[in-house]
């Protein structure tokens, strides 16, 4: 039995790592378009489907920042292939690595 629990550990985070790849990978797509107009928006966390980013720089006060995130999220859910939830989150919030 403890051996089928570590399996499934040992699986588990393969599983988180690869959706964290895959999540970074579309934030380094549409990294480009933000910084041209002078945001950014980084990952914060991934909880299970929740995935929280925060908008920097111009992103912040950008009255189109809510279609910003729609978009990221719809290209998350393509990559992904599944239902996910783009959270953004306000102040100083760092990813646990």
């Amino acid at each position: 039995m403890l051996v089928e629990t570590q399996q499934s550990r040992q699986l588990a985070t393969k599983e988180s790592s690869g959706r964290e790849r895959i999540v970074r990978a579309v934030l380094d797509e549409i990294r480009p378009n933000l910084k041209r107009d002078g945001g950014d928006c980084e990952l914060i966390g991934i909880d299970g489907n929740k995935i929280m980013v925060k908008l920097t720089g111009a992103c912040l006060f950008c009255k189109l920042a809510s279609v910003t995130l729609e978009g990221i999220q719809a290209r998350l859910i393509e990559r992904l292939g599944e239902f996910v939830r783009l959270i953004p989150v306000a102040g100083s919030a760092r990813a646990e690595h």
